[in-house]
């Protein structure tokens, strides 16, 4: 109490920047994911793709991305062990800690999850900082876990959307009719799947409680829509015969790239909806411990200042050192087209929607890089870069423990300033 109250401001103003670095970092790295198939495929430029994340992201943060928020990071740290002043720099600790690591992860090129390295980081402060009871340790078994079973799935998932793509377009006699065709019944998977995701990842968050049935209605209107608007846009695609000559395929895949504007737009609107909460998350709970005078509440009311904040560091993110991670997954795992960036990013929204509808926790990261494994898979191994996915893999694994190690460092050297 007596530490909150004669460093309010101070702490205030340092949790602030703290917050605002580790949404830089989410943004250069996991929104840089998310980006990099439309970016890897030429579907959009890195120019367009950071117009598209900053819009859409921005929107989906700010407008969807959390009213309430749990203040211990997925239950991980009990809340009644733990004490204001605790709570605070602990907090602190765990935002300079994961934004510390998605830095030296996105100077890398490494597509890391978020989620893992602020949960990483809340373990670290809360196992030394607090003590080895007061961590939920269950609660790390389903994190190790997703390591295998997120890529898995959407792998899985991806290879069988592109056989599908090639039994009906690719292989077929007239690949460029038969694209024009199917592709509005992708378009309306990509509506219908995408709306799902946001009404249940994300729109739940502003208080609009829709029963399934509803939220089906509503996915089921908005695929129809995407599909209608895709047929005109489709319409206006003539075939060139020229092109053709040089790649059998390059009319198909102008048909392809638009649909890939579509899953950009969507893809950054259900992101920033769901993963703006790692940054502000621990950001709001200092500031309600700060401004209550030390109360801990289970959870609390994000403020909208703490939102933008969150929503505007993101988007700087992306635009100051997203490239890196794009590259990483658009152009070094494996050669990506528009259909295969399609099938990948069809597959991890499908996936994501799939496994939150069980109760499976997944990282959207790793999802979208078992789905660019599986597209690759689908041309044979020699298709993929192992030396780049070993790396991946390796980044995933060191990420947690790496979140965990550094927050103990920041923690002890901030409760020693202040204490």
């Amino acid at each position: 109490m007596t530490l909150i109250a004669e460093y309010g401001t101070i702490l205030l103003i340092l949790a602030c920047l703290f917050g605002f670095f580790m949404a830089w970092g989410v943004g250069a790295n996991d929104v840089a994911n998310a980006m990099g198939t439309s970016v890897g495929s030429r579907a959009l430029t890195i120019k367009q793709a950071i117009i598209v994340a900053m819009v859409f992201e921005f929107l989906g943060a700010y407008l969807a991305g959390g009213s309430v928020t749990q203040t211990i990071r997925s239950g991980i740290v009990d809340a009644e062990a733990i004490s204001p002043d605790q709570m605070v720099f602990g907090m602190m600790a765990a935002l300079l800690a994961a934004g510390t690591w998605l830095l030296v992860a996105s100077i890398k090129g490494w597509p890391v999850s978020t989620t893992h390295s602020i949960i990483g980081a809340v373990i670290g402060f809360g196992a030394v900082g607090v003590s080895m009871d007061a961590v939920h340790w269950d609660g790390v078994i389903p994190i190790a876990a997703s390591w295998v079973i997120s890529p898995l799935l959407s792998g899985i998932v991806a290879f069988m959307i592109f056989i599908s793509v090639h039994k009906l377009i690719l292989d077929t006699d007239d690949p460029f009719a038969n694209a024009k065709r199917y592709v509005p019944f992708y378009m309306f998977l990509v509506g219908f799947v995408v709306t799902i995701l946001t009404l249940t990842k994300g729109l739940k968050h502003i208080g609009l409680e829709l029963t399934g049935l509803e939220s089906l209605g509503l996915a089921l209107l908005a695929g129809v829509a995407v599909s209608s608007l895709g047929v005109g846009l489709l319409s206006r695609i003539k075939a060139d015969p020229e092109a053709d000559r040089t790649f059998h395929f390059a009319s198909v895949e102008k048909v392809f790239a638009v649909l890939m504007i579509f899953t950009a737009c969507a893809m950054a609107f259900a992101h920033g909806s769901n993963d703006v909460a790692n940054a502000v998350g621990p950001l709001a709970a200092i500031v309600g411990v700060l401004q209550s005078g030390g109360d801990i509440a289970a959870k609390s009311v994000v403020p909208g200042w703490v939102l933008l904040l969150g929503a505007v560091g993101i988007v700087v993110g992306l635009a100051t050192y997203g490239y890196r991670v794009i590259a990483t997954i658009g152009k070094h795992i494996t050669e990506l087209t528009p259909s295969r960036g399609f099938a990948a990013e069809l597959a991890t929204a499908t996936t994501v929607v799939g496994a939150s509808s069980i109760g499976l926790p997944i990282s959207t990261t790793h999802t979208l890089v078992g789905a660019v494994l599986g597209v690759g898979l689908a041309r044979g191994i020699g298709a993929l870069n192992l030396r780049v996915v070993g790396t991946i893999f390796t980044s995933w694994v060191v990420t947690l423990p790496a979140g965990a190690f550094l927050a103990i460092i920041y923690f002890f050297i901030l409760t020693s300033i202040f204490g």
